[in-house]
């Protein structure tokens, strides 16, 4: 995912990488006592907000969303506020296996400072996998946004940023 944006972004004219992870980092290394001992990251989603909004309201830049939205309910809110300032919406879903995914974990050298509860990506994707089973956490579907595409593969990155660029340059 986070390779994707960021090559994404390079390739991109006048866009930017919006990744809530980079605002768990910032909060963990400047504000750790305003954060929550449990429950809803309040702070994050304000700062998230903050970023997107004057994004979307100072700039013409393309918003590139990483690791945004598994619920299905905010996810279709945020769209409807992107459809609503006249933003072409394009949803990339990564639907890997988990043993890939559990194997990648088990491999990364990617810092653990952007946990508040967790100590681990293990445990993480463990509660995820465990809310996937939850009512609101859901894949996207077709019909949420104005493109979609679903990647299995690490294969199919290329070209999936390659049709993205054709979108772009057909607005």
């Amino acid at each position: 995912m986070k390779r994707l944006a960021k090559e994404l972004e390079q390739h991109l004219q006048n866009s930017v990488v919006i990744d809530r992870d980079n605002h768990a980092e910032f909060i963990q290394t400047y504000y750790k006592s305003l954060l929550p001992k449990q429950g809803v990251n309040a702070l994050k989603d304000a700062i998230s907000r903050t970023i997107v909004d004057y994004a979307v309201n100072e700039t013409n830049f393309h918003l590139i969303l990483c690791n945004a939205n598994r619920d299905r309910k905010g996810r279709l809110d945020l769209l409807e506020r992107f459809r609503q300032k006249g933003f072409v919406s394009i949803i990339v879903n990564f639907d890997i296996p988990d043993a890939i995914l559990q194997s990648r974990i088990a491999n990364s050298q990617r810092s653990t400072v952007i946990f508040r509860s967790a100590s681990t990506f293990e445990e993480v994707l463990s509660r995820q996998q465990a809310e996937s089973h939850n009512g609101n956490v859901l894949p996207p579907i077709a019909g949420e946004a104005d493109h979609m595409f679903v990647i299995k593969e690490s294969n199919e990155v290329q070209s999936t940023i390659q049709e993205i660029l054709n979108i772009a340059q057909s607005l």
